[in-house]
């Protein structure tokens, strides 16, 4: 896949702080075709917030979408999020499939 191509793409890493949360996000992420897919992983994270080293079981959201949609992806994220700050990384996909890009793109548009 050539790089112009697949430059439409893109990983949207968010981490939550549990299962139920996690899964509530990915459902409305998913019925809004803001998103293809996400998968959700229980991670362990430390981090600073508040001055201090927090130490805490999440759950991490990896979500696959198309670049046209991130805007609104971050936009959902940041109003159904449960943290004050979330984590909302973005992430290109350089390569890919032709037909798993085909796919987001179907996906997304909602014409699947």
């Amino acid at each position: 896949m050539s790089e112009s191509k697949s430059s439409g793409y893109c990983m949207v890493i968010t981490t939550v702080p549990d299962r139920n949360e996690a899964e509530k996000l990915a459902q409305g992420i998913l019925e809004n075709h803001l998103a293809a897919c996400v998968h959700l992983s229980d991670i362990h994270s430390f981090f600073f917030w508040d001055g201090q080293i927090q130490d805490d079981n999440e759950v991490s959201l990896f979500i696959k979408t198309t670049t046209k949609r991130y805007d609104a992806l971050e936009s959902y994220i940041q109003e159904y999020h449960p943290y004050d700050v979330p984590e909302i990384i973005q992430l290109p996909i350089i390569g890919g499939s032709p037909e798993y890009l085909a796919w987001l793109d179907a996906t997304t548009s909602g014409s699947q």
